[in-house]
């Protein structure tokens, strides 16, 4: 890897940035997902870019405790990305840098990267390595196992160490650029875009919110699912959604937040409304 002149980021943080990343999915969660994992892979860098600075150290820390979810070997690079933002931000006097662009950027990229990675590693490259191993296994084969694990793990770790390499020397080339040419606020538009149509297909597929009531009319029977499907599509979870973000606007606490929807749910499913 080539290095930045003044870098303050060493080859060897980032392999420390790698290494750290292999345990993104050790802490995954259903309120903020990989978020943990992804803070804890940032950790070296940010440790080291602010030490002397605790308010903006504190600052970094709870920036990568926001919600984060991707394809694991996909992540790195977009680590390694938000390495190269942290170290232009600590080099940059308060006001010069925006540091919110660091969160819209990871926010932008983990659907897209996500997309692909998903159908690479979990789509193809886990079917073809578990198929071989399994050929082996029915044989009654030790390998069957072995062959599947390596096979599988071998390109996971060389694209993962890479990206992280490769993410970082992007945002040395670019961001430097962006900002001398005045197009970092463009830039952050198309990600917070991005990123709101990323969350916003996220809610369409994973709050799966739907009504069993019907109506008798006339001898013609309605079901209220189907005539809000032809309306507006997704509009309960839409909606359910921005309740909870509204709650968690006012400072509700998320403990709270989640019993109350496991109540919710239990008792609007028991008198037949969901």
């Amino acid at each position: 890897m080539e290095e930045k002149q003044n870098s303050v980021i060493t080859k060897r943080d980032l392999r420390r940035v790698f290494l750290n990343s292999l345990t993104i999915m050790c802490s995954w969660n259903y309120e903020r997902q990989m978020h943990m994992g992804f803070m804890f892979g940032m950790a070296p860098i940010i440790d080291k870019l602010y030490k002397n600075d605790e308010k903006r150290k504190k600052e970094a820390y709870q920036r990568h405790m926001e919600f984060f979810n991707c394809t694991p070997q996909m992540t790195s690079f977009i680590m390694g990305l938000a390495a190269s933002m942290e170290e232009q931000n600590a080099k940059s006097k308060e006001g010069e840098f925006q540091p919110e662009s660091i969160s819209m950027i990871k926010t932008s990229l983990m659907g897209p990267f996500a997309g692909i990675g998903d159908s690479f590693f979990q789509g193809t490259l886990r079917i073809i390595t578990f198929g071989i191993g399994l050929s082996f296994a029915q044989q009654g084969s030790i390998l069957g196992p072995i062959l599947a694990v390596v096979l599988f793990a071998i390109p996971s770790l060389l694209a993962a160490y890479h990206g992280t390499f490769l993410g970082y020397r992007s945002g040395n080339k670019y961001l430097a650029k962006l900002y001398q040419e005045g197009l970092m606020d463009r830039v952050m538009h198309f990600a917070s875009v991005v990123g709101l149509a990323v969350i916003g297909g996220m809610v369409a597929s994973m709050v799966a919110i739907t009504t069993p009531l019907q109506f008798n009319t006339g001898g013609t029977e309605l079901v209220l699912q189907d005539m809000i499907d032809q309306i507006f599509p997704k509009l309960l979870p839409l909606v359910f959604t921005l309740g909870i973000y509204w709650l968690i606007q006012k400072k509700v606490n998320t403990n709270v937040l989640l019993l109350g929807i496991i109540v919710f749910g239990l008792v609007f499913s028991a008198i037949g409304i969901l």
